[in-house]
């Protein structure tokens, strides 16, 4: 690391302890490397729920500039799921 900046952090004894049990178990060599893996794997999980987040809102823009909704006809739609499946069915025969 060309530079690095310390930081004081406190931890639940819970927190502590998994990060003993992990140096201990060979998962890691310090106390600093454990910390900077939980930090990659949260801007990583961050990073993911942003584009998530974006994905939901362009779904939103998209089914709110569809048009006006209609009435859902519940039997309608199984009608059509049967006749789906059957015709399904009849070509994997």
């Amino acid at each position: 690391m060309a530079t690095v900046e310390k930081l004081s952090i406190a931890l639940t004894p819970e927190f502590a302890a998994d990060i003993r049990e992990a140096i201990a178990a060979g998962d890691y060599a310090s106390t600093s490397e454990v910390i900077r893996d939980a930090l990659r794997a949260w801007k990583q999980a961050r990073q993911g729920r942003a584009v998530a987040i974006e994905e939901l809102r362009r779904l939103w823009r998209d089914g709110t500039g569809s048009g006006e909704s209609a009435p859902l006809d519940a039997e309608d739609i199984k009608r059509r799921g049967r006749e789906r499946l059957a015709a399904r069915q009849a070509t994997d025969r």
